[in-house]
């Protein structure tokens, strides 16, 4: 997550609260796969949400919700921290300085062994615009839907996954109305 400097599209970095431009390509670099897997045979949570969610969301998914002179970061990436995020019970900052320092997040991110990350502010930008509208709406039914056609819900799972949908929906009408 990196900023990357283009010519002309030269943004910055996030220390001085500009944009950063996509990481292109999402495979894990082959250090940051070796290392991790060396460190934990097993796997950790990061990696498994990486391994069984990796493709979910792309950044098409999130075209409308930037400008097209940048964004602050690959936002299916961010969309996947904020995943990490919940899933470790992580505040803003100590996720910034989870992705600098955990190899596990490095792998689940896909991002090289160097990477020095993200300032912690991407994350509340990113959820400021997750809340407009009906985003997060549109986004969980996006990801409930590929979850589903990957065969990763199945039986009960997935008429559970419907019905929290379908009430998620429901009380944000209501709050709406």
């Amino acid at each position: 997550m990196r900023a990357r400097s283009s010519g002309s599209d030269s943004v910055g970095n996030l220390e001085d609260g500009q944009s950063l431009q996509p990481r292109p390509g999402a495979e894990i670099p082959a250090p940051t796969v070796r290392v991790a897997r060396a460190g934990n045979p097993h796997g950790t949570t990061a990696m498994w949400i990486r391994d069984r969610l990796d493709g979910l969301l792309s950044d098409e998914d999130f075209t409308a919700w930037y400008p097209r002179d940048g964004r602050p970061g690959p936002p299916a990436q961010l969309a996947t921290v904020c995943v990490l995020q919940y899933a470790l019970n992580l505040s803003d900052r100590q996720t910034a300085e989870a992705v600098r320092c955990r190899i596990d997040l490095k792998y689940a991110l896909g991002l090289e062994l160097e990477d020095p990350g993200f300032h912690h502010s991407v994350l509340s930008d990113f959820r400021e615009r997750l809340a407009e509208g009906d985003r997060a709406d549109r986004l969980l039914g996006l990801a409930l839907t590929r979850i589903r056609r990957a065969g990763l819900l199945k039986g009960r799972a997935a008429r559970a996954s419907r019905t929290i949908y379908i009430n998620y929906e429901y009380k944000n009408a209501m709050f709406r109305a």
